[in-house]
Protein backbone atom coordinates (compact mmCIF):
# COMPACT_ATOMS: atom_id res chain seq x y z
CA UNK A 1 0.00 0.00 0.00
CA UNK A 2 1.00 3.33 -0.89
CA UNK A 3 0.06 7.31 0.94
CA UNK A 4 -0.63 8.17 -2.35
CA UNK A 5 -3.34 6.17 -2.97
CA UNK A 6 -1.99 4.05 -5.70
CA UNK A 7 -1.79 1.08 -3.31
CA UNK A 8 -4.15 -1.96 -2.87
CA UNK A 9 -6.29 -0.38 -0.18
CA UNK A 10 -6.84 2.93 0.38
CA UNK A 11 -5.63 2.87 4.57
CA UNK A 12 -3.74 1.00 6.83
CA UNK A 13 -7.00 0.45 8.19
CA UNK A 14 -8.14 -1.10 4.98
CA UNK A 15 -5.96 -2.94 4.74
CA UNK A 16 -6.39 -4.93 7.89
CA UNK A 17 -9.85 -5.07 7.19
CA UNK A 18 -9.26 -6.71 4.05
CA UNK A 19 -7.87 -9.71 6.41
CA UNK A 20 -10.33 -12.28 6.36
CA UNK A 21 -11.15 -13.22 10.12
CA UNK A 22 -10.13 -16.33 11.29
CA UNK A 23 -6.82 -15.68 9.50
CA UNK A 24 -4.88 -18.82 10.17
CA UNK A 25 -1.40 -18.25 8.72
CA UNK A 26 0.66 -14.94 8.02
CA UNK A 27 -0.97 -11.70 5.99
CA UNK A 28 1.74 -9.19 5.36
CA UNK A 29 1.00 -5.68 4.61
CA UNK A 30 3.51 -4.02 2.68
CA UNK A 31 3.48 -0.28 3.34
CA UNK A 32 5.59 2.05 1.01
CA UNK A 33 6.99 5.56 2.54
CA UNK A 34 4.86 7.56 3.77
CA UNK A 35 2.80 9.36 6.71
CA UNK A 36 -0.45 6.91 7.24
CA UNK A 37 -2.46 9.45 9.64
CA UNK A 38 -5.73 7.55 11.45
CA UNK A 39 -6.36 5.53 14.25
CA UNK A 40 -6.08 1.43 13.31
CA UNK A 41 -7.19 -1.06 15.16
CA UNK A 42 -6.34 -4.98 14.71
CA UNK A 43 -9.22 -6.68 15.63
CA UNK A 44 -8.59 -10.32 18.00
CA UNK A 45 -9.97 -12.06 15.16
CA UNK A 46 -7.47 -11.08 12.70
CA UNK A 47 -4.24 -12.86 14.16
CA UNK A 48 -1.27 -13.37 11.92
CA UNK A 49 -0.60 -10.11 10.80
CA UNK A 50 2.44 -8.52 9.64
CA UNK A 51 2.85 -4.27 8.87
CA UNK A 52 6.18 -4.22 6.81
CA UNK A 53 7.81 -0.84 6.03
CA UNK A 54 9.52 -1.51 2.65
CA UNK A 55 12.09 1.03 3.45
CA UNK A 56 15.55 0.10 5.75
CA UNK A 57 14.78 3.80 7.43
CA UNK A 58 11.84 3.07 10.00
CA UNK A 59 11.27 6.79 10.04
CA UNK A 60 10.06 6.86 6.00
CA UNK A 61 7.10 4.95 6.96
CA UNK A 62 4.93 6.91 9.60
CA UNK A 63 1.06 5.36 11.10
CA UNK A 64 0.53 8.13 13.30
CA UNK A 65 -2.68 9.86 14.90
CA UNK A 66 -2.94 12.59 17.39
CA UNK A 67 -5.76 12.12 19.85
CA UNK A 68 -5.46 12.13 23.61
CA UNK A 69 -6.99 10.90 27.00
CA UNK A 70 -8.97 14.10 27.00
CA UNK A 71 -9.92 14.75 23.26
CA UNK A 72 -13.30 14.87 22.76
CA UNK A 73 -15.00 12.35 20.67
CA UNK A 74 -17.49 12.92 18.07
CA UNK A 75 -20.10 11.29 19.86
CA UNK A 76 -19.68 13.52 23.25
CA UNK A 77 -17.23 12.51 26.42
CA UNK A 78 -13.77 11.94 25.67
CA UNK A 79 -11.59 9.33 24.61
CA UNK A 80 -9.47 8.18 28.22
CA UNK A 81 -6.16 6.25 27.76
CA UNK A 82 -6.78 3.53 25.60
CA UNK A 83 -9.19 5.61 23.53
CA UNK A 84 -6.11 7.49 22.69
CA UNK A 85 -3.92 4.84 20.99
CA UNK A 86 -3.16 5.61 17.30
CA UNK A 87 -2.84 2.04 17.04
CA UNK A 88 -4.37 -0.83 18.91
CA UNK A 89 -3.16 -4.59 18.53
CA UNK A 90 -5.76 -7.31 19.58
CA UNK A 91 -4.26 -9.81 17.24
CA UNK A 92 -2.06 -12.47 18.36
CA UNK A 93 1.00 -13.78 16.43
CA UNK A 94 1.27 -9.90 15.40
CA UNK A 95 4.52 -8.41 13.60
CA UNK A 96 5.87 -4.92 12.85
CA UNK A 97 9.00 -4.06 10.73
CA UNK A 98 10.93 -1.09 9.65
CA UNK A 99 8.30 1.72 10.23
CA UNK A 100 7.06 4.23 13.03
CA UNK A 101 4.48 4.28 15.32
CA UNK A 102 3.21 7.33 16.83
CA UNK A 103 1.15 9.41 18.86
CA UNK A 104 1.30 13.61 17.62
CA UNK A 105 -0.86 14.65 19.58
CA UNK A 106 0.35 18.68 20.69
CA UNK A 107 0.15 19.25 23.82
CA UNK A 108 1.51 22.90 23.70
CA UNK A 109 -1.43 23.65 21.37
CA UNK A 110 -3.94 22.41 23.64
CA UNK A 111 -3.70 23.93 26.54
CA UNK A 112 -7.58 23.24 27.78
CA UNK A 113 -6.52 19.50 27.88
CA UNK A 114 -5.30 18.74 31.05
CA UNK A 115 -5.69 14.54 30.63
CA UNK A 116 -2.50 14.43 28.24
CA UNK A 117 -2.10 10.69 28.17
CA UNK A 118 -1.58 9.88 23.92
CA UNK A 119 -0.84 6.47 23.50
CA UNK A 120 1.12 5.54 20.28
CA UNK A 121 0.79 1.63 20.55
CA UNK A 122 -2.01 -0.05 22.67
CA UNK A 123 -1.20 -4.04 22.62
CA UNK A 124 -3.35 -6.54 24.11
CA UNK A 125 -2.37 -9.72 22.28
CA UNK A 126 -0.19 -12.49 22.91
CA UNK A 127 2.89 -12.83 20.67
CA UNK A 128 3.81 -10.17 19.86
CA UNK A 129 6.90 -9.10 17.55
CA UNK A 130 8.73 -5.09 16.55
CA UNK A 131 11.77 -5.17 14.94
CA UNK A 132 13.28 -2.14 14.20
CA UNK A 133 10.41 0.11 15.13
CA UNK A 134 10.41 3.31 16.50
CA UNK A 135 7.47 4.59 19.05
CA UNK A 136 6.74 7.77 19.47
CA UNK A 137 4.81 10.23 21.95
CA UNK A 138 4.95 12.07 25.23
CA UNK A 139 2.95 10.61 28.18
CA UNK A 140 2.09 6.64 28.14
CA UNK A 141 3.61 6.38 24.31
CA UNK A 142 3.59 2.54 25.10
CA UNK A 143 0.53 0.42 26.61
CA UNK A 144 1.38 -3.31 26.89
CA UNK A 145 -1.19 -4.76 27.78
CA UNK A 146 -3.17 -8.25 27.96
CA UNK A 147 -6.97 -8.74 27.20
CA UNK A 148 -7.53 -9.10 31.18
CA UNK A 149 -5.67 -9.42 34.61
CA UNK A 150 -5.46 -13.23 34.47
CA UNK A 151 -4.10 -13.55 31.09
CA UNK A 152 -0.42 -12.87 30.44
CA UNK A 153 0.65 -11.18 26.94
CA UNK A 154 4.04 -11.44 25.56
CA UNK A 155 5.76 -8.98 23.26
CA UNK A 156 9.25 -9.13 21.82
CA UNK A 157 10.51 -5.64 20.76
CA UNK A 158 14.34 -5.69 19.33
CA UNK A 159 16.57 -2.69 17.93
CA UNK A 160 13.43 -0.52 18.55
CA UNK A 161 13.20 3.17 19.84
CA UNK A 162 10.67 4.40 22.42
CA UNK A 163 10.32 7.91 23.46
CA UNK A 164 8.35 9.77 26.10
CA UNK A 165 7.96 11.55 29.25
CA UNK A 166 5.74 10.54 31.96
CA UNK A 167 5.18 6.66 32.44
CA UNK A 168 5.73 6.31 28.64
CA UNK A 169 6.46 2.15 29.11
CA UNK A 170 3.84 1.02 31.25
CA UNK A 171 1.06 -1.13 31.57
CA UNK A 172 0.24 -5.45 32.76
CA UNK A 173 2.17 -7.32 29.70
CA UNK A 174 5.19 -9.57 29.74
CA UNK A 175 7.64 -7.41 27.81
CA UNK A 176 12.09 -7.33 26.35
CA UNK A 177 13.15 -4.54 25.28
CA UNK A 178 16.25 -5.92 23.49
CA UNK A 179 19.04 -3.38 22.20
CA UNK A 180 16.87 -0.63 22.00
CA UNK A 181 17.06 3.36 22.83
CA UNK A 182 14.78 4.46 25.64
CA UNK A 183 14.82 8.18 25.11
CA UNK A 184 12.87 10.10 27.66
CA UNK A 185 12.07 13.91 26.98
CA UNK A 186 13.14 16.71 28.47
CA UNK A 187 10.00 18.61 30.44
CA UNK A 188 11.58 22.02 30.69
CA UNK A 189 11.66 20.99 34.61
CA UNK A 190 15.08 21.08 36.99
CA UNK A 191 13.86 18.50 39.32
CA UNK A 192 11.52 15.44 37.70
CA UNK A 193 11.54 15.35 33.82
CA UNK A 194 9.22 12.66 34.15
CA UNK A 195 9.24 8.03 34.56
CA UNK A 196 10.09 5.81 32.53
CA UNK A 197 7.64 2.66 33.06
CA UNK A 198 4.30 2.20 34.78
CA UNK A 199 4.65 -1.74 34.89
CA UNK A 200 1.29 -3.24 36.57
CA UNK A 201 2.25 -7.10 36.17
CA UNK A 202 -0.28 -9.12 38.54
CA UNK A 203 1.21 -10.49 41.58
CA UNK A 204 1.09 -13.68 39.96
CA UNK A 205 3.12 -12.97 36.88
CA UNK A 206 6.71 -13.14 37.58
CA UNK A 207 7.79 -11.31 34.27
CA UNK A 208 6.54 -7.59 33.57
CA UNK A 209 9.43 -5.55 31.60
CA UNK A 210 13.26 -6.74 30.95
CA UNK A 211 15.21 -4.10 29.56
CA UNK A 212 18.70 -6.12 28.36
CA UNK A 213 21.31 -4.83 26.34
CA UNK A 214 19.66 -1.21 25.30
CA UNK A 215 20.52 2.26 26.26
CA UNK A 216 18.34 4.83 28.24
CA UNK A 217 19.41 8.30 26.87
CA UNK A 218 17.66 11.67 27.59
CA UNK A 219 18.55 15.47 26.56
CA UNK A 220 17.58 16.58 30.22
CA UNK A 221 18.88 18.07 33.60
CA UNK A 222 21.12 15.11 34.66
CA UNK A 223 19.51 13.14 37.39
CA UNK A 224 15.62 14.34 36.93
CA UNK A 225 14.15 11.23 35.29
CA UNK A 226 13.54 8.26 37.47
CA UNK A 227 13.32 4.60 35.83
CA UNK A 228 9.60 3.72 37.17
CA UNK A 229 6.79 4.31 39.50
CA UNK A 230 4.54 1.34 40.48
CA UNK A 231 1.28 1.41 38.82
CA UNK A 232 -2.29 0.20 40.22
CA UNK A 233 -4.90 0.64 38.02
CA UNK A 234 -8.02 1.29 40.17
CA UNK A 235 -5.99 0.91 42.99
CA UNK A 236 -5.23 -2.97 42.46
CA UNK A 237 -3.30 -3.83 45.38
CA UNK A 238 -2.83 -7.26 43.30
CA UNK A 239 -0.74 -4.64 40.50
CA UNK A 240 2.83 -5.34 41.77
CA UNK A 241 5.14 -4.12 39.33
CA UNK A 242 7.79 -5.98 38.00
CA UNK A 243 10.48 -4.83 36.05
CA UNK A 244 14.60 -5.24 35.51
CA UNK A 245 17.10 -3.38 34.44
CA UNK A 246 20.38 -5.30 33.28
CA UNK A 247 23.64 -5.37 30.71
CA UNK A 248 22.51 -1.78 29.65
CA UNK A 249 23.59 1.44 29.79
CA UNK A 250 22.30 4.09 31.60
CA UNK A 251 22.45 7.89 30.94
CA UNK A 252 23.13 10.82 33.33
CA UNK A 253 19.89 12.06 32.96
CA UNK A 254 18.34 9.24 35.55
CA UNK A 255 17.90 10.35 39.18
CA UNK A 256 20.62 8.27 42.15
CA UNK A 257 17.19 6.90 43.55
CA UNK A 258 15.75 6.13 40.00
CA UNK A 259 12.36 3.98 41.39
CA UNK A 260 9.70 6.33 43.48
CA UNK A 261 6.12 5.98 44.50
CA UNK A 262 2.96 6.31 43.04
CA UNK A 263 0.62 7.84 45.06
CA UNK A 264 0.15 5.92 48.51
CA UNK A 265 1.88 2.91 46.48
CA UNK A 266 5.96 2.77 47.41
CA UNK A 267 8.16 1.66 45.24
CA UNK A 268 9.57 -1.19 47.23
CA UNK A 269 6.61 -3.63 47.55
CA UNK A 270 7.24 -3.54 43.74
CA UNK A 271 9.61 -5.67 42.11
CA UNK A 272 12.36 -3.73 40.96
CA UNK A 273 15.91 -4.80 40.02
CA UNK A 274 19.10 -3.77 38.21
CA UNK A 275 21.83 -6.09 37.21
CA UNK A 276 25.44 -5.23 35.59
CA UNK A 277 24.37 -1.94 34.29
CA UNK A 278 27.17 0.74 32.64
CA UNK A 279 27.04 4.48 32.42
CA UNK A 280 26.92 7.72 34.21
CA UNK A 281 23.21 6.90 35.39
CA UNK A 282 24.50 3.23 36.91
CA UNK A 283 25.46 2.46 40.64
CA UNK A 284 24.59 0.37 43.48
CA UNK A 285 23.19 1.29 46.59
CA UNK A 286 20.22 1.15 49.02
CA UNK A 287 17.85 2.68 46.68
CA UNK A 288 19.18 0.37 43.85
CA UNK A 289 18.11 -3.06 44.14
CA UNK A 290 20.34 -5.92 42.33
CA UNK A 291 20.05 -9.11 41.09
CA UNK A 292 21.91 -12.06 42.68
CA UNK A 293 23.97 -14.03 39.99
CA UNK A 294 21.28 -16.99 39.99
CA UNK A 295 18.50 -14.54 39.51
CA UNK A 296 20.30 -13.05 36.79
CA UNK A 297 20.46 -16.49 35.50
CA UNK A 298 17.00 -17.02 35.68
CA UNK A 299 15.72 -13.47 34.73
CA UNK A 300 16.73 -14.25 31.02
CA UNK A 301 14.33 -12.66 27.96
CA UNK A 302 13.92 -16.38 26.98
CA UNK A 303 12.06 -16.26 30.39
CA UNK A 304 10.21 -13.59 30.56
CA UNK A 305 8.65 -14.85 26.40
CA UNK A 306 8.79 -18.58 26.19
CA UNK A 307 5.77 -19.59 27.99
CA UNK A 308 4.15 -23.09 28.18
CA UNK A 309 3.85 -22.75 24.09
CA UNK A 310 7.69 -22.58 23.81
CA UNK A 311 7.71 -19.31 21.98
CA UNK A 312 11.00 -18.01 20.51
CA UNK A 313 10.91 -15.15 18.42
CA UNK A 314 14.83 -14.96 19.30
CA UNK A 315 15.38 -16.97 16.83
CA UNK A 316 15.45 -14.61 14.09
CA UNK A 317 17.47 -12.10 16.16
Amino acid sequence: MAADGTGDVGGIQAAVDAVPSGNPSTFTISIRPGVYPGQVIVPADKPHIVFRGLCADPARVVITDDRANGTPRPDGGTWGTSGSASVTISGADFTARNLTFANSFDEAAHPEITNRQAVAVLTRADRLVFDNVPFLGNQDTLYVNSPDVATVSRAYFRNCHISGDVDFIFGRGSAVFDRCEVRSLDRGSTTNNGYVTAASTDVGNPYGFLFVRSRLTGPVAPGTVYLGRPWHPSNDPNAIAQTVIRDSWLGPHLNPAPWTDFGTWSWRDARYAEYANRGPGAAVGPDRPQLSTAQAAALTPRAYLTGPDGWDPMRWS
